[in-house]
């Protein structure tokens, strides 16, 4: 991690430390519903109080359209941020400007002050030179601690740290860390598991893949596409028919590449997609015309669990099926614990990442058992098609 600065490079003791979190939590009636991205915020936050900081926590919330609005207000955030860091955390009506300076000037060092959502100001997501200049202008240092939100060159991720000395906070680091031991400079072989419905949303990472990993095993959706492309029948199963030519010269890169393609031996099949709809295990190439493959089979979890064996990384995106429906959760389950499982013995250094992968892990009950599972989604996907995100390429080592 030598090139890029973390809290260890910087002095914070009696200094205002602006720390950009995220802060985007989901709700469900005027409650956080899930308290994830606050949990492993929290120990940053903790650690620069406790080295005598006064701590300006950033963040955006939601969508909001021209202007503040209550339903996008981060003061619903405030309880449970409280809590996570075991203090009250104070609350400023604006994230600039003389609101947010009376505030910071209210709190002592190792305390904490939450700004309000900078996205009430249309120029946070225009990256406005003027904007970040304020902001920056409200401390002496600027920790991002927001992996999740690095893919976007916003005012309060890519702006500020032009302004002032900037370094990664634990999180940050952390992710950055588990993502550059699994495809920057991995233990070979690496093997990649992409799932998921289209390999129209997953072209560039697909394509940037071929040439990082040794194994890419497909499934979901784009495994039919896949299949499709090579002449196989996939009866009534999803499939992009019109990206069967990118599916092939995918598979043309991966062998000039020495990538080894693994696709679905078999699949679970049914005639309805609903659960406990009646299913049957077949071979992948005698799919019925009425038929839809909505998981991986058997024979296929046996097959990826030896490939699995052998290798020394495992990078995961996306299901092998339809996991939200029982019976169809049962491949993804099944590989997903032979990950687990090698992790824990030691053998593997396992990183996954994507909206739909946490859920399919989560429910899988292996989430705490891979290397790194990434709450990033949209910064997560990025990284693995190999673009620089602006929020990270600002905290590099000058």
């Amino acid at each position: 991690m030598s090139d890029f600065n973390t809290i260890d490079d910087l002095s914070v003791n009696g200094k205002t430390v602006l720390v950009r979190a995220d802060l985007n939590v989901p709700m469900q009636d005027g409650k956080v519903s899930d308290t994830t991205r606050i949990d492993r915020l929290a120990p940053t936050l903790k650690e620069l109080a406790g080295k005598g900081a006064k701590v300006v926590i950033l963040s955006h919330f939601g969508r909001p359209k021209g202007g503040p609005d209550t339903k996008n207000s981060l003061r619903q955030v405030l309880s449970d941020l409280s809590k996570a860091v075991g203090q009250e955390v104070a609350f400023a009506e604006d994230c600039i400007g003389d609101k947010a300076k009376a505030a910071i000037a209210a709190i002592k060092p190792g305390q904490m002050v939450l700004l309000e959502n900078t996205r009430f100001h249309a120029e946070e997501e225009k990256n406005d030179p003027a904007f970040a200049k304020q902001m920056a202008e409200l401390g002496d240092v600027y920790v991002n601690d927001a992996f999740s939100a690095a893919h976007r060159a916003h005012a309060s991720t890519e702006g500020v740290a032009r302004h002032l000395p900037s370094a990664a906070g634990r999180l940050m680091q952390q992710e950055l860390e588990a993502l550059t031991k699994a495809l920057e400079k991995p233990e070979r072989p690496v093997c990649a598991v992409v799932g998921g419905a289209k390999i129209s949303t997953k072209l560039d990472l697909l394509g940037n893949l071929v040439g990082k990993v040794d194994m890419l095993a497909l499934g979901g959706g784009m495994a039919n596409t896949f299949l499709y492309a090579q002449g196989v029948d996939v009866g009534a199963s999803l499939c992009e028919k019109d990206m069967a030519d990118q599916a092939r010269a995918i598979m043309e890169t991966a062998k000039k590449a020495g990538c080894e393609i693994l696709l679905p031996l078999d699949f679970i099949v049914a005639k309805e997609f609903k659960a406990g709809a009646a299913s049957r295990d077949v071979d992948a190439k005698a799919i019925g015309a009425d038929e839809m493959a909505l998981d991986v089979g058997p024979k296929t979890v046996e097959f990826l669990g030896l490939k699995i064996q052998g290798a020394k990384t495992v990078v995961w995106n996306g299901p092998l099926g339809a996991f939200e429906i029982k019976p169809f959760d049962a491949g993804t389950n099944a590989v997903a614990g032979l990950v687990a499982e090698r992790t824990q013995e030691g053998g593997l250094l396992s990183v996954a990442g994507g909206g739909d992968t946490v859920s399919a892990l989560a429910s899988a009950g292996v989430e705490d058992k891979f290397t790194y599972v990434s709450a990033a989604g949209g910064a997560f996907l990025e990284w693995l098609e190999g673009k620089d995100l602006p929020g990270v390429a600002a905290l590099k080592k000058k």
